[in-house]
């Protein structure tokens, strides 16, 4: 008696789950030795994949940074609560995440390239601060110059204390930020 055939696979390697495999080597690579040694060639063996895989989702190191900075993230939890609740619970999820292996690195890293880079820079603005943004303007009702100087001032604040000490702000450190924000965004 004859086997059921299971259906024909397209040739190749499967795709599922390829970029998360990506995302996690990546930043694993870039937690271990650095944002500047992170190449792609060494995400691609970290990741067990071929450098053309990496290159056919994404540009660059910048471009595929920053996808891992967005997946990292995700939605920022910015419902309920009084508007006061709302930006101090912001504050503490980036801080939190900005905390989390290879999330600080990769995000000081990526910056600092896109100051040279204009085309990283869109990338940038466009895929990771733009929904952030725009999600922080509707949940506050605030115009989008005062969003951005929030998330200047808190982004800014926490990668500038991770570059100073290579460490995350402490719990008390983002107390503090949190008070000096919440004086300046609610009055």
């Amino acid at each position: 008696m004859a086997s059921p055939t299971s259906p024909a696979r397209p040739p190749g390697r499967p795709r599922s789950g390829v970029d998360g495999t990506v995302f996690a080597a990546a930043l694993r690579t870039v937690h271990e030795l650095g944002y500047a040694h992170a190449t792609v060639d060494r995400i691609a063996a970290a990741a067990g994949v071929a450098k053309t895989t990496i290159y056919r989702r994404w540009p660059s190191k910048g471009a595929l940074i920053t996808a891992c900075l967005v997946d990292a993230f995700g939605p920022a939890p910015l419902e309920g609560g009084s508007r006061e609740e709302m930006l101090a619970g912001a504050i503490r999820w980036i801080a939190g995440k900005v905390g989390e292996p290879g999330i600080g690195a990769a995000f000081a890293g990526v910056f600092t390239d896109a100051v040279n880079d204009p085309a990283l820079r869109e990338i940038l603005s466009t895929r990771l601060q733009d929904p952030y943004r725009l999600a922080l303007q509707e949940a506050l009702g605030e115009p989008e110059r005062r969003v951005l100087f929030f998330i200047d001032v808190v982004v800014g604040t926490l990668l500038h204390r991770m570059g100073m000490t290579g460490e995350p702000m402490v719990d008390a450190d983002v107390d503090t930020l949190v008070e000096m924000v919440l004086r300046t965004m609610t009055s």
